[in-house]
């Protein structure tokens, strides 16, 4: 079961995970994913959010990893394969990766990421 994916593709409350970093971070994310919707050939583009990314899984898994964060492993292992999933993304990306991408940031926030609110 996944959950609704927002159009216009942007980051709202409903994704708040109340630590400034990591919500200011999946705005980025999601204004990433859409600046490559917009500009699907731009291989500038398609890495600059590949590093927002890795960025972002490295700043929360540190998070979880001074809090004692229980799950952390299968966390872990979900950006591993996303990231895995990313390199073979190649430009021009095509609708279905990018509606790939947004699935998964949405279902990861809301499905993955809530399970740290408030233990971190």
């Amino acid at each position: 079961m996944g959950f609704d994916i927002p159009e216009p593709f942007q980051w709202d409350e409903s994704f708040l995970v109340s630590y400034d970093k990591l919500d200011d971070e999946h705005k980025g994310l999601f204004q990433g994913i859409k600046s490559v919707s917009e500009s699907p050939s731009c291989s500038e583009t398609l890495e600059k959010l590949v590093q927002l990314i890795k960025q972002h899984f490295l700043d929360e898994e540190e998070m979880m990893k001074a809090k004692g964060f229980d799950d952390i492993e299968a966390h872990s292992k979900a950006h591993t394969d996303f990231v895995e999933t990313l390199k073979g993304v190649q430009t021009p990306v095509t609708a279905e990766n990018i509606k790939m991408a947004k699935e998964w940031l949405v279902n990861h926030i809301k499905g993955t990421d809530f399970k740290y609110k408030g233990k971190l």
